[in-house]
């Protein structure tokens, strides 16, 4: 976690050192030695860190920052201080980018008071974006996110239907006449109640095994192919998994980079270990010395197989969830 704490008078100076002596992975920008200011290198600290702390007047950040603020997914946590160390408020990203928690961190750290303006922290509630981020979910649309979050703040009743168990931190949830719905779910299909938000746990493994020379594009298309056809989303895979001999496999390396999961590989003992479990092919084994790859690989994953082994132009895919 990189973090930018920036200054502009002799008070201001003392208290962002304060600051960055105690906050890892920061770094001290003084506008009075920075050549041509702090404004000449704003953009570039606006996209290269995941915090900003600002020892000085909140109007002198707002306007810092107002040309490169993008979207509450991608901006950095900006929080404010005043130059006497008083309080720590959290102007943007609040939420997501951890602005809030900033804020918290730094009053605890220097004595500051918190200040956070967020409508579901007032009320102690735990925003729709705020759980999603405790359990790693990927959030499908913001503004649905939004719509749930108002309810939550207006005392409304919610359903919230999640295929790992987990819930968010709200009293008023209930399974009947809720006025929204929160779905935690990998899958694609099935009737929804509206407003809703949909959540997507990082909780499937993809098996691979693969004719050597397979590029990203083809990876990525049969696994595509194969999880539209079974009604998955593509937004909840955690892992690719396959056997040592595809470690190096360029293919998979990169469909791994482009769909945002690890690549797990497990050597040719553990197959065996559970292959017997698998339909077996004569052909895998002559070629790689197990009976099967993708559905194995799945099971050392740690998940339980929900799509057999499907086979499209030399790659084999299977997908399993992972267990609570």
């Amino acid at each position: 976690m990189k973090t930018a704490v920036i200054s502009f008078t002799d008070a201001a100076a003392d208290t962002a050192e304060r600051i960055c002596s105690r906050l890892a992975g920061s770094d001290l920008y003084d506008n009075r030695k920075c050549s041509g200011g702090v404004k000449s290198h704003m953009a570039e600290i606006f996209a290269g860190y995941d915090r900003i702390v600002f020892v000085c007047a909140a109007g002198i950040a707002v306007r810092l920052i107002a040309p490169y603020i993008e979207d509450k997914t991608k901006d950095p946590a900006v929080v404010v201080v005043d130059d006497m160390g008083r309080f720590a408020i959290s102007l943007l990203s609040g939420h997501i980018g951890g602005a809030n928690g900033l804020a918290l961190e730094i009053s605890l750290m220097i004595g500051t008071r918190p200040v956070i303006t967020t409508a579901s922290d007032g009320r102690g509630i735990e925003s729709v974006d705020m759980f999603a981020k405790r359990c790693g979910f990927v959030i499908e649309n913001m503004q649905d996110a939004k719509i749930l979050t108002t309810i939550m703040v207006n005392g409304g009743k919610i359903g919230c239907i999640s295929e790992t168990g987990d819930r968010v931190h709200y009293p008023n949830i209930s399974d009947t006449g809720y006025e929204g719905c929160i779905y935690v779910t990998s899958r694609t299909d099935g009737s929804l109640y509206r407003p809703h938000c949909i959540l997507r746990p990082k909780n499937l493994i993809v098996g691979i095994g693969c004719k050597k020379g397979k590029d990203r594009s083809q990876i990525v298309n049969a696994i595509c192919e194969v999880f539209k056809d079974n009604a998955l989303s593509i937004k909840s895979i955690r892992s690719i998994a396959s056997i040592d001999l595809k470690k190096d496999e360029i293919g998979i390396i990169e469909a791994s980079k482009c769909l945002g999961c690890k690549f797990l590989v497990f050597s040719r003992d553990d197959v065996k270990g559970v292959q017997d479990r698998f339909a077996k092919s004569v052909f895998v084994e002559s070629k790689v010395g197990v009976t099967s790859v993708c559905e194995p690989c799945v099971c050392l994953a740690g998940a339980k197989l929900i799509v057999g082994k499907a086979c499209i132009d030399g790659i084999t895919v299977a997908v399993g969830r992972l267990i609570n």
